[in-house]
């Protein structure tokens, strides 16, 4: 999905400007009796203005003034971030400061709040949260707007239409097993509750804030009789998982997954597949995309309202849209937001496209709306405590 320039010049043309120079005069030739005549001079070639910088240099210039981007929650190993954030540095020469790896969207939030008359280290210049966010960041004053130069190409449906915020990628709700603990790999939700499972299975995040987290409630009720407007009965499935001692209270990741600590876990497919990838058989991991409740789900990114490096915050969204971020995060696993329009323009390499999972894995996805997400996130932060009982931490 991309074969650009890193400085992002496939984005914007330059402005060649030319100044041409008044032809230099011709010499009188003097008369040709004359021993001491001078050659006539040839006319000098004009000299070309230097190329007058465009709105990409402005911008990559303001941005190394500032020096710096800080980041929150971004694990190297999700969605492929760890090299997005290595090309960034490479290509731009600013060092990135990266908070909190494993917070979630809720945190990256409070994170913005907690700091706004803060330009230090703490003080987050970009967020990656959950689809729902969208419209609280903005109602709420914490996010600027900004369109990158690939915004045409964003599906509309994925974005603000002022540029508040864009989607970025989306994946689906899978199972990521370890198989050299678990006997029988889990093929769907109902699975879960058998009792060869106790104590086996976990979140990858606190269901009250963590998109990753909710977002797998929600694909249980879709399993267990429930909708995208009914997320009820997921929180019924987890309050049964929990009895019956299935369930472990902790943020899973990869770590927990290998050493058999929750060797069952909910987990976004492309997070999966890069633990999978990671762990390379030591030990054996299965990625499972459920027979039933299969929910998708998007991610969107915004630049803080208070950011202390706003320029920087800018190039990186420019690093991100362009054809090789949107790249990197298909090597990741994760389907770009910018995906049909790569596609359709044929620059994704085919060994890359080989790698992703069978299409047909993906044909029950279903895609919530942001009045369904906003109404299932309540939902759930408010009856999680009451209901499951289990304080994920």
């Amino acid at each position: 999905m991309k074969i650009l320039t890193r400085k992002h010049l496939m984005h914007l043309s330059l402005v060649l400007v030319i100044a041409l120079l008044a032809t230099a005069c011709v010499a009188p030739a003097a008369p040709a009796t004359s021993p001491t005549a001078a050659p006539a001079v040839e006319p000098a070639e004009p000299a070309a203005a230097p190329a007058a910088a465009g709105p990409m240099d402005e911008l990559i210039a303001a941005a190394q003034a500032e020096g710096m981007l800080t980041t929150i929650a971004l694990p190297h190993d999700w969605c492929n971030y760890g090299e997005m954030i290595e090309t960034f540095k490479t290509t731009y020469g600013l060092e990135v400061n990266e908070l909190n790896p494993d917070a979630g969207s809720g945190d990256e939030i409070e994170a913005i709040k907690a700091n706004k008359g803060n330009t230090g280290p703490q003080a987050p210049d970009v967020i990656d949260v959950g689809f729902s966010f969208g419209p609280t960041v903005v109602s709420e004053g914490l996010v600027q707007p900004y369109k990158v130069a690939t915004w045409d190409t964003i599906p509309d449906d994925a974005k603000d239409p002022d540029g508040y915020w864009y989607g970025d990628y989306y994946g689906v709700l899978a199972f990521e097993v370890n198989s050299d603990a678990v006997t029988n790999v889990p093929q769907d939700w109902a699975d879960l509750l058998k009792p060869e499972y106790k104590g086996q299975v976990a979140l990858s995040g606190d269901p009250r804030v963590s998109t990753q987290a909710y977002m797998s409630v929600i694909a249980a009720a879709l399993a267990n009789g429930g909708s995208l407007d009914d997320v009820m009965p997921g929180l019924e499935f987890f309050k049964q998982l929990n009895e019956a001692g299935n369930f472990v209270p902790v943020i899973a990741k990869q770590a927990t997954v290998a050493k058999g600590e929750t060797p069952v876990i909910t987990r976004w497919d492309y997070n999966a597949l890069a633990d999978k990838a990671a762990l390379a058989g030591n030990p054996e991991i299965a990625v499972v995309i459920p027979d039933t409740g299969v929910v998708a789900g998007v991610y969107i990114q915004a630049i803080s309202a208070y950011a202390p490096h706003p320029n920087a915050a800018k190039l990186w969204m420019e690093h991100l849209y362009s054809d090789e971020g949107q790249l990197i995060w298909l090597k990741g696993g994760c389907h770009p937001i910018r995906y049909n329009d790569l596609v359709a323009r044929d620059v994704i390499p085919a060994e890359l496209a080989a790698a992703l999972p069978p299409a047909e894995d993906y044909a029950k996805a279903v895609f919530p709306t942001l009045e369904q997400l906003n109404a299932a996130a309540a939902t759930i932060a408010e009856n999680w405590d009451s209901m499951v009982g289990a304080d994920v931490k």
